[in-house]
């Protein structure tokens, strides 16, 4: 999942004061871009705190913008996502209004709304939140919001892109009103700055995966899962080790034995080559397995073990065989994960004899 933070601060950091009141801090130009940049998204992400203090619709009602989303094949409304523990939501909130999906993300066991979906998770975590809007058809997301659901993305390291936009001429100087500290986030990391109708905005990109060389070991990946022949207990899975140093490893199930998978057969040849996979990426045509009976070890507990930093796949394990949890699994241990949908079809039909 792509995941796109936006916050507007102060001069002296504070995202609101301490008033009831909402504070404002974008310039018109500064709201123009922030619409625009909503757009090119599945869906937008608010706590339940904006919720019920700023009340806001997370509407796109510019025509204009509307026709460039439908011309990008996405619905004209984006999906309108709201993260509450308590499920302390107002009812009538302008969230709920309007068409388009309005979904709410909780860990409350009782929570529900007449209109909009309602995705219970066990905990508010990053991970369990990307996991599920991912299970609910979004693959990427603009998150607005507080230092602590901001927080909450960049300490689990789900940021793809932070949007710092800084008010020079506002400071609020309250230490009690909510403060966004960036330092802490970005360190040394580069951004680039740029003036907008006197905002002072800086981006800092967090993702350096390149799109083209995912879809290069994608592609390698479910080419090595045709060389697996169809079984009635396997999927047919290919898988690409790309070490950090950038090294390449490749496998498919039941290559060497009638037991392996595709994960554990790129691993195989990795470690009989003496590569370090400590901060590798695999590349796998189907979400790593979280659970065996023939062998020791899943796909994802090797993963774990060795260190992997990233792993990614095109679809996500069919109920037929076997449960499967590798996203939720593998992001626990904070390895990212990334899904490639536009290549499930394919895996699918490579796999049509388990039906």
């Amino acid at each position: 999942m792509n995941i796109f933070l936006s916050v507007a601060t102060s001069a002296d950091g504070c995202v609101d004061d301490a008033s009831a009141a909402r504070l404002v801090l974008s310039t018109p130009a500064d709201w123009s871009e922030i619409y625009d940049l909503r757009a090119r998204f599945d869906a937008i992400l608010v706590g339940a705190e904006t919720v019920r203090r700023d009340n806001p619709s997370l509407r796109i009602k510019d025509g204009e913008l509307r026709r460039r989303r439908i011309e990008n094949g996405l619905p004209a409304d984006i999906v309108r996502v709201a993260v509450t523990a308590s499920g302390n939501l107002p009812a009538d909130a302008k969230f709920f209004t309007g068409q388009g999906r309005a979904i709410v993300v909780t860990s409350s066991p009782t929570y529900t709304h007449p209109t909009a979906e309602v995705l219970r998770i066990d905990r508010i975590t990053a991970h369990a939140v990307a996991t599920a809007l991912e299970r609910a058809g979004i693959g990427s997301l603009f998150v607005e919001g507080g230092p602590r659901t901001l927080g909450m993305f960049l300490d689990a390291g789900l940021a793809d892109t932070l949007r710092v936009a800084v008010n020079p001429s506002v400071q609020v100087g309250d230490a009690g009103a909510p403060h966004f500290d960036v330092a802490q986030y970005v360190g040394g990391r580069v951004a680039e700055r740029r003036n907008l109708g006197g905002m002072e905005v800086a981006t800092y990109r967090f993702d350096d995966t390149d799109v083209r060389t995912d879809e290069r070991f994608m592609r390698m990946a479910i080419e090595y899962s045709r060389r697996s022949a169809p079984c009635a207990t396997a999927y047919r899975v290919g898988a690409v080790a790309v070490t950090a140093s950038g090294e390449v490893f490749a496998g498919y199930t039941h290559e060497t034995t009638p037991t392996s998978h595709a994960e554990q057969e790129a691993v195989r040849k990795a470690l009989q080559a003496g590569a370090d996979l400590r901060g590798a990426t695999i590349y796998s045509s189907l979400e790593p397995c979280t659970s065996r009976k023939s062998e020791p070890e899943s796909c994802s507990q090797i993963i774990i073990r060795l260190g992997f930093r990233r792993v990614v796949f095109a679809m996500r394990e069919p109920e037929f065989l076997a449960h499967c949890v590798g996203v939720d699994m593998l992001r626990r241990q904070g390895i990212r994960v990334d899904i490639m949908p536009r290549f499930a079809a394919e895996v699918a039909d490579i796999n049509a004899h388990i039906r």
